[in-house]
């Protein structure tokens, strides 16, 4: 299932998701092993959050406010090296030039290595779920702006009169994946991954309990293929 093994990267990395606790479910552990080895390791949300809750007399923009907190407080246990969260409206995103513009930018700011995201192809879970259509839409915008956006001169020029430099995107890891074929080795980091999702209370009616009981078994299920006690799944594409 893993491919043949390289040199880790050491380099910068930007996670680009679309609501501010999928980086924590989707890919905390890595995100945590990577912070931990050394690695400049920054976030990019796409939306605002807004639309989390389920109770019809919440203020949007209050809860827009709570989720930026939350996502800050989660990002000091990692922690991260920058969150950036950006103002479309929860359930509202495209992938536009400008939303693109805004991941490019990041990346060349940043001079990111590797992207994260989720996988895009993934729309179905069994028959109990299917994917959020932001989280499909943020997957395409970070490989479009992995590739050909961030390395290529053409793609947002006012960029690089303004500073910035093109920069190229080695390797993308997208979780929630149904094509996985690598499974990464989180052993230790599991506790980081649910701290970090518990900062997101506004998001949590069942507790982090479930969660923990949740993205344990997840990462169990995991560890057993690559004989670890925990690990997170990934389809990564090798760009170098």
């Amino acid at each position: 299932m893993t491919p043949e093994k390289k040199e880790p990267r050491t380099g910068p990395v930007l996670g680009v998701f679309a609501h501010p606790d999928d980086a924590e479910i989707c890919a905390g552990g890595l995100l945590a092993k990577w912070a931990a080895a050394g690695r400049e390791v920054h976030l990019l949300i796409l939306t605002n959050g807004d639309r989390g809750s389920q109770d019809p007399s919440q203020d949007r923009a209050e809860l827009a406010a709570t989720r930026a907190r939350e996502t800050e407080e989660a990002a000091q246990v990692f922690p991260l090296a920058s969150v950036r969260i950006g103002s479309v409206p929860d359930s509202e995103l495209e992938n536009t030039e400008q939303v693109r513009e805004e991941a490019v930018r990041r990346i060349r700011e940043v001079r990111a290595e590797t992207v994260i995201a989720c996988d895009p192809t993934t729309v179905f879970f069994e028959n109990r779920y299917y994917n959020h259509s932001d989280h499909r839409v943020s997957g395409f915008v970070a490989l479009d702006a992995a590739y050909p956006g961030s390395g290529n001169p053409h793609f947002f020029p006012e960029q690089l009169r303004g500073g910035l430099r093109v920069q190229d995107v080695f390797d993308i890891w997208l979780g929630w994946t149904h094509e996985p074929n690598h499974a990464e080795d989180i052993t230790g980091f599991l506790a980081k991954k649910v701290d970090a999702l518990a900062k997101h209370a506004s998001q949590l009616e069942e507790g982090i309990r479930f969660f923990e009981d949740f993205l344990g078994k997840d990462a169990v299920e995991a560890g057993e293929k690559i004989g670890v006690e925990h690990a997170e799944e990934f389809r990564v594409l090798d760009l170098s």
